[in-house]
Protein backbone atom coordinates (compact mmCIF):
# COMPACT_ATOMS: atom_id res chain seq x y z
CA UNK A 1 0.00 0.00 0.00
CA UNK A 2 2.95 2.74 0.94
CA UNK A 3 4.29 2.16 -2.86
CA UNK A 4 1.01 2.50 -4.29
CA UNK A 5 0.48 6.01 -2.19
CA UNK A 6 3.91 7.10 -3.17
CA UNK A 7 3.25 5.88 -7.05
CA UNK A 8 -0.34 8.35 -7.19
CA UNK A 9 1.84 11.12 -4.93
CA UNK A 10 4.51 11.15 -7.85
CA UNK A 11 0.98 10.90 -10.57
CA UNK A 12 -0.52 13.74 -8.90
CA UNK A 13 2.58 16.38 -8.24
CA UNK A 14 3.72 15.11 -12.14
CA UNK A 15 0.15 16.19 -13.38
CA UNK A 16 0.24 19.19 -11.71
CA UNK A 17 3.73 19.97 -12.81
CA UNK A 18 2.82 19.61 -16.31
CA UNK A 19 0.94 22.71 -16.81
CA UNK A 20 -2.27 22.69 -14.03
CA UNK A 21 -2.37 25.98 -13.41
CA UNK A 22 -1.99 26.80 -8.68
CA UNK A 23 -4.70 28.77 -7.28
CA UNK A 24 -2.82 31.75 -7.34
CA UNK A 25 -2.93 31.58 -11.34
CA UNK A 26 -6.41 30.69 -11.06
CA UNK A 27 -6.80 34.24 -9.50
CA UNK A 28 -5.37 36.72 -11.53
CA UNK A 29 -7.25 35.03 -14.17
CA UNK A 30 -10.79 35.88 -12.77
CA UNK A 31 -9.10 39.63 -12.32
CA UNK A 32 -11.96 40.70 -14.62
CA UNK A 33 -15.08 38.85 -12.87
CA UNK A 34 -13.01 40.37 -9.54
CA UNK A 35 -13.61 43.84 -10.85
CA UNK A 36 -17.31 43.58 -11.96
CA UNK A 37 -18.04 42.08 -8.61
CA UNK A 38 -16.63 44.61 -5.87
CA UNK A 39 -17.81 47.78 -4.48
CA UNK A 40 -16.67 50.80 -6.22
CA UNK A 41 -14.76 50.96 -2.36
CA UNK A 42 -12.39 48.09 -3.06
CA UNK A 43 -10.36 47.92 -6.05
CA UNK A 44 -9.66 44.36 -7.58
CA UNK A 45 -5.93 44.99 -6.46
CA UNK A 46 -6.31 45.44 -3.49
CA UNK A 47 -8.85 42.95 -3.26
CA UNK A 48 -6.21 40.09 -4.91
CA UNK A 49 -3.87 41.10 -2.74
CA UNK A 50 -6.01 40.43 0.07
CA UNK A 51 -6.59 36.96 -0.81
CA UNK A 52 -3.07 36.12 -1.84
CA UNK A 53 -1.68 36.79 1.43
CA UNK A 54 -4.77 34.49 3.05
CA UNK A 55 -3.41 32.04 0.55
CA UNK A 56 0.44 33.02 2.41
CA UNK A 57 -0.85 32.81 6.08
CA UNK A 58 -2.72 29.54 5.81
CA UNK A 59 -1.25 27.36 2.56
CA UNK A 60 -3.95 25.24 3.44
CA UNK A 61 -6.08 27.03 1.11
CA UNK A 62 -3.67 26.55 -1.77
CA UNK A 63 -4.39 23.11 -1.44
CA UNK A 64 -8.18 23.22 -1.58
CA UNK A 65 -10.33 22.35 -4.71
CA UNK A 66 -10.04 24.96 -7.56
CA UNK A 67 -13.57 25.44 -7.90
CA UNK A 68 -14.97 25.64 -4.25
CA UNK A 69 -11.45 28.19 -3.76
CA UNK A 70 -12.93 30.16 -6.46
CA UNK A 71 -16.65 30.01 -5.22
CA UNK A 72 -15.35 31.38 -1.98
CA UNK A 73 -13.42 34.28 -2.94
CA UNK A 74 -16.20 35.50 -5.42
CA UNK A 75 -18.44 35.31 -2.88
CA UNK A 76 -16.54 37.43 -0.51
CA UNK A 77 -16.25 39.86 -3.41
CA UNK A 78 -19.34 39.91 -4.52
CA UNK A 79 -20.80 41.07 -0.96
CA UNK A 80 -17.40 43.27 -0.69
CA UNK A 81 -15.97 41.87 2.34
CA UNK A 82 -12.24 41.81 2.74
CA UNK A 83 -11.56 37.48 3.82
CA UNK A 84 -9.15 36.50 6.48
CA UNK A 85 -8.19 39.87 7.42
CA UNK A 86 -7.65 41.43 11.08
CA UNK A 87 -11.02 43.30 10.38
CA UNK A 88 -12.98 39.77 11.20
CA UNK A 89 -15.38 40.77 8.04
CA UNK A 90 -14.98 37.10 6.21
CA UNK A 91 -12.82 33.93 6.56
CA UNK A 92 -11.94 31.48 3.72
CA UNK A 93 -11.97 27.89 6.10
CA UNK A 94 -10.34 25.20 4.04
CA UNK A 95 -12.02 21.97 5.28
CA UNK A 96 -11.81 18.17 4.01
CA UNK A 97 -14.31 16.28 2.40
CA UNK A 98 -14.35 12.81 3.63
CA UNK A 99 -17.00 11.32 1.15
CA UNK A 100 -14.72 13.27 -1.82
CA UNK A 101 -11.38 12.67 -0.34
CA UNK A 102 -10.55 16.25 -0.76
CA UNK A 103 -9.82 19.61 1.15
CA UNK A 104 -12.47 22.33 0.01
CA UNK A 105 -12.77 26.22 0.94
CA UNK A 106 -15.91 26.83 2.61
CA UNK A 107 -16.51 30.91 2.82
CA UNK A 108 -17.73 32.38 6.63
CA UNK A 109 -18.90 35.77 8.02
CA UNK A 110 -18.01 36.96 10.12
CA UNK A 111 -19.25 39.18 13.30
CA UNK A 112 -17.88 42.74 11.38
CA UNK A 113 -19.23 41.11 8.17
CA UNK A 114 -22.59 40.84 9.06
CA UNK A 115 -22.75 44.39 11.09
CA UNK A 116 -21.15 46.01 7.86
CA UNK A 117 -24.03 44.11 5.43
CA UNK A 118 -26.52 45.48 7.91
CA UNK A 119 -25.81 48.83 7.76
CA UNK A 120 -25.39 48.81 4.06
CA UNK A 121 -28.46 47.51 3.71
CA UNK A 122 -30.20 51.26 4.64
CA UNK A 123 -32.67 49.69 7.16
CA UNK A 124 -31.15 50.19 10.59
CA UNK A 125 -29.57 52.99 12.47
CA UNK A 126 -28.20 51.03 15.05
CA UNK A 127 -26.69 47.50 15.60
CA UNK A 128 -24.83 45.47 18.17
CA UNK A 129 -23.55 42.89 19.60
CA UNK A 130 -22.35 42.10 23.62
CA UNK A 131 -21.14 39.73 25.69
CA UNK A 132 -22.09 40.20 29.28
CA UNK A 133 -20.00 39.10 32.21
CA UNK A 134 -20.84 37.64 36.33
CA UNK A 135 -19.82 41.07 37.63
CA UNK A 136 -22.05 43.00 35.09
CA UNK A 137 -25.07 44.55 35.60
CA UNK A 138 -27.97 42.97 33.07
CA UNK A 139 -32.02 42.86 32.76
CA UNK A 140 -33.88 41.69 29.81
CA UNK A 141 -37.83 41.33 29.62
CA UNK A 142 -40.05 39.88 27.09
CA UNK A 143 -43.40 40.70 26.15
CA UNK A 144 -45.29 43.19 25.03
CA UNK A 145 -43.12 45.63 26.73
CA UNK A 146 -39.66 44.35 26.42
CA UNK A 147 -36.30 46.02 28.15
CA UNK A 148 -32.87 45.42 27.65
CA UNK A 149 -30.29 47.10 30.37
CA UNK A 150 -26.58 46.24 30.41
CA UNK A 151 -24.25 47.98 32.56
CA UNK A 152 -20.55 46.59 32.23
CA UNK A 153 -18.65 46.52 35.56
CA UNK A 154 -16.12 49.33 36.13
CA UNK A 155 -13.66 46.78 38.16
CA UNK A 156 -10.81 44.57 36.25
CA UNK A 157 -12.32 41.12 37.58
CA UNK A 158 -15.40 41.02 34.99
CA UNK A 159 -16.01 36.84 35.87
CA UNK A 160 -16.82 34.43 33.55
CA UNK A 161 -19.08 35.70 30.41
CA UNK A 162 -22.49 33.97 31.02
CA UNK A 163 -24.82 35.72 28.05
CA UNK A 164 -24.85 37.10 25.15
CA UNK A 165 -26.73 39.58 23.12
CA UNK A 166 -27.55 41.31 20.12
CA UNK A 167 -29.90 44.62 19.35
CA UNK A 168 -30.95 46.96 16.36
CA UNK A 169 -32.55 49.77 16.16
CA UNK A 170 -34.45 50.77 12.70
CA UNK A 171 -34.56 54.27 10.97
CA UNK A 172 -38.39 54.68 11.78
CA UNK A 173 -38.17 53.82 15.29
CA UNK A 174 -38.39 50.51 15.54
CA UNK A 175 -35.61 48.06 17.27
CA UNK A 176 -35.35 44.38 18.53
CA UNK A 177 -33.16 42.40 20.49
CA UNK A 178 -32.37 38.27 21.19
CA UNK A 179 -30.31 37.50 24.40
CA UNK A 180 -28.84 33.69 24.71
CA UNK A 181 -26.85 32.25 27.33
CA UNK A 182 -23.17 31.38 26.56
CA UNK A 183 -24.24 27.70 26.97
CA UNK A 184 -26.76 28.02 24.33
CA UNK A 185 -24.47 29.84 21.93
CA UNK A 186 -22.03 26.84 22.75
CA UNK A 187 -24.60 24.05 22.19
CA UNK A 188 -26.09 26.16 19.21
CA UNK A 189 -22.41 26.34 17.55
CA UNK A 190 -22.27 22.06 18.32
CA UNK A 191 -25.56 21.52 16.54
CA UNK A 192 -23.90 23.19 13.46
CA UNK A 193 -20.75 21.69 13.25
CA UNK A 194 -21.32 19.06 10.74
CA UNK A 195 -19.61 16.33 11.83
CA UNK A 196 -16.41 17.94 13.72
CA UNK A 197 -15.59 16.51 16.99
CA UNK A 198 -14.95 19.39 19.04
CA UNK A 199 -15.10 23.17 18.66
CA UNK A 200 -13.14 24.65 16.01
CA UNK A 201 -10.14 26.56 16.65
CA UNK A 202 -11.51 30.11 15.19
CA UNK A 203 -14.24 29.61 17.55
CA UNK A 204 -11.65 28.91 20.41
CA UNK A 205 -9.37 31.74 19.61
CA UNK A 206 -12.46 34.46 19.02
CA UNK A 207 -15.21 33.02 20.57
CA UNK A 208 -16.66 36.72 21.85
CA UNK A 209 -16.71 37.78 17.74
CA UNK A 210 -18.17 34.30 16.60
CA UNK A 211 -20.86 34.34 19.87
CA UNK A 212 -21.78 38.04 18.85
CA UNK A 213 -22.18 36.93 15.29
CA UNK A 214 -24.73 33.93 16.38
CA UNK A 215 -26.85 36.21 18.28
CA UNK A 216 -27.26 38.84 16.09
CA UNK A 217 -28.03 36.45 12.94
CA UNK A 218 -31.09 35.32 15.60
CA UNK A 219 -31.93 39.16 16.43
CA UNK A 220 -32.19 40.38 12.53
CA UNK A 221 -34.34 37.77 11.95
CA UNK A 222 -37.01 40.24 13.55
CA UNK A 223 -35.95 42.73 11.39
CA UNK A 224 -37.10 44.51 8.49
CA UNK A 225 -34.00 43.89 6.02
CA UNK A 226 -34.05 44.05 2.35
CA UNK A 227 -33.57 40.81 0.04
CA UNK A 228 -29.51 41.99 -0.92
CA UNK A 229 -29.30 41.51 3.15
CA UNK A 230 -30.91 38.50 3.22
CA UNK A 231 -29.27 36.97 0.23
CA UNK A 232 -25.67 37.55 1.80
CA UNK A 233 -26.87 35.72 5.36
CA UNK A 234 -27.80 32.71 3.30
CA UNK A 235 -24.20 32.41 1.66
CA UNK A 236 -22.47 32.12 5.29
CA UNK A 237 -21.04 28.48 6.10
CA UNK A 238 -21.41 27.87 2.09
CA UNK A 239 -19.15 26.15 -0.35
CA UNK A 240 -19.78 26.58 -3.80
CA UNK A 241 -18.43 24.87 -6.92
CA UNK A 242 -18.98 27.08 -9.49
CA UNK A 243 -19.03 31.06 -10.02
CA UNK A 244 -21.61 33.09 -11.28
CA UNK A 245 -22.66 37.11 -11.45
CA UNK A 246 -24.86 36.29 -8.66
CA UNK A 247 -23.25 33.20 -6.32
CA UNK A 248 -26.71 33.15 -4.39
CA UNK A 249 -27.82 31.43 -7.29
CA UNK A 250 -24.91 28.30 -7.55
CA UNK A 251 -26.07 25.64 -5.32
CA UNK A 252 -24.84 24.97 -2.19
CA UNK A 253 -22.48 21.99 -1.28
CA UNK A 254 -23.55 20.50 1.89
CA UNK A 255 -20.41 18.44 3.45
CA UNK A 256 -19.77 16.11 6.35
CA UNK A 257 -16.08 17.46 7.04
CA UNK A 258 -13.74 14.99 8.50
CA UNK A 259 -11.72 17.82 9.93
CA UNK A 260 -11.37 21.67 9.47
CA UNK A 261 -8.63 24.02 8.85
CA UNK A 262 -9.09 26.94 10.59
CA UNK A 263 -7.74 30.35 9.44
CA UNK A 264 -4.28 29.49 10.34
CA UNK A 265 -3.67 26.87 8.82
CA UNK A 266 -4.33 24.30 12.23
CA UNK A 267 -6.01 21.20 11.89
CA UNK A 268 -9.07 20.48 13.64
CA UNK A 269 -9.81 16.83 14.62
CA UNK A 270 -8.02 15.56 12.00
CA UNK A 271 -8.36 11.87 11.83
CA UNK A 272 -5.68 9.30 12.87
CA UNK A 273 -3.78 6.98 10.48
CA UNK A 274 -5.87 3.91 12.07
CA UNK A 275 -9.11 5.65 11.18
CA UNK A 276 -9.25 5.48 7.71
CA UNK A 277 -8.60 1.61 5.76
CA UNK A 278 -7.05 0.86 2.90
CA UNK A 279 -9.49 1.20 0.97
CA UNK A 280 -10.85 4.62 1.80
CA UNK A 281 -6.76 5.38 1.51
CA UNK A 282 -7.19 4.44 -1.93
CA UNK A 283 -10.45 6.61 -2.69
CA UNK A 284 -8.96 9.20 -1.37
CA UNK A 285 -5.72 8.60 -3.59
CA UNK A 286 -7.83 8.03 -7.03
CA UNK A 287 -9.90 10.97 -6.46
CA UNK A 288 -6.71 13.47 -5.79
CA UNK A 289 -5.18 11.63 -9.59
CA UNK A 290 -8.51 12.42 -11.41
CA UNK A 291 -8.74 15.70 -9.93
CA UNK A 292 -5.03 16.62 -11.19
CA UNK A 293 -6.30 14.57 -14.33
CA UNK A 294 -9.09 17.39 -15.07
CA UNK A 295 -7.09 20.29 -14.06
CA UNK A 296 -4.39 19.19 -16.40
CA UNK A 297 -7.06 18.94 -19.39
CA UNK A 298 -8.65 22.31 -18.70
CA UNK A 299 -5.45 24.34 -19.38
CA UNK A 300 -4.62 22.46 -22.35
Amino acid sequence: MAGKIQTAAATNAAAKANGAPTIQAYIKSMKGEIEKALPTVMTPDRFTRIVMTAISSNPKLAETTPSSFLGAMMTAAQLGLEPNTPLGQAYLIPFYNNKKGVLECQFQLGYKGLIDLAYRSGQVSLIQAHVVYENDEFEFELGLDPKLKHIPTRGAKKGDPIWVYGMFKTKDGGYGFEVMSVEDVRENEKENRKGNKGMSNIWVKHFDAMAKKTVLKQALKYAPMKSEFLRGIALDETIKNEVAADMTEVPTEYIEPEYQIDEDGVIQDEPSSNELTDEEKQKIIESEIREAERESINVQ
